[in-house]
């Protein structure tokens, strides 16, 4: 494993990390969750699974630490790792076809939904720990959310693909 990318990865987290817990709870103490456009950000980035299996892990442990929807922690552990996958999964079956620039903002709309849909089932359903119904939840904490994630993707990504191109990698002389 590269040090270099597990450091910029480990910088994403850190930065979604601080978005997540800032972010104030919306219905029933859940909160839209701004570290999965970190967690997508750092698999557009470094597109192999074994980054993607590293960067979903920690994203959810982190996330799971920093969340204040009851039955969220679990919840978190079981999502984000299977949310990396299908993203890793439908970036890879785009990458070719659409361009990036395009594509990011899609797949972390996409990404989104199937994170809060996932996130909303395993909390309500198996945990069955939160009130309140799957759609409203889904329409008042998911679909905000996928509208905040899609803009950061719009912004931040083609600002980190512009960094990462200029910047060399560091060899030792």
């Amino acid at each position: 494993m590269n040090t270099r990318i597990l450091i910029i990865l480990s910088l994403l987290v850190g930065i979604g990390a601080v978005l997540h817990a800032v972010v104030p709870p919306m219905l029933f103490g859940v909160k839209p969750d701004m570290l999965l456009s970190m967690m997508f950000l750092g698999i557009l980035l470094f597109p192999k699974a074994k980054y993607v299996l590293i960067l979903s892990i920690a994203t959810g442990i982190i996330s799971a630490l920093t969340t204040s929807a009851p039955g969220g922690q679990i919840a978190n552990i079981i999502d984000k790792p299977v949310t990396a996958f299908v993203f890793f999964a439908l970036f890879l079956l785009i990458k070719n076809k659409v361009k990036i620039t395009i594509g990011a903002p899609v797949l972390a709309a996409i990404g989104t939904i199937i994170s809060g849909a996932i996130f909303l089932s395993v909390a309500l359903f198996i945990v069955g720990l939160m009130e309140g119904g799957f759609l409203a939840l889904f329409v008042g904490i998911v679909l905000p959310a996928t509208v905040l994630n899609t803009i950061i993707m719009i912004v931040v990504y083609p600002i980190v693909q512009g960094i990462m191109r200029r910047s060399k990698p560091m060899t030792a002389a």
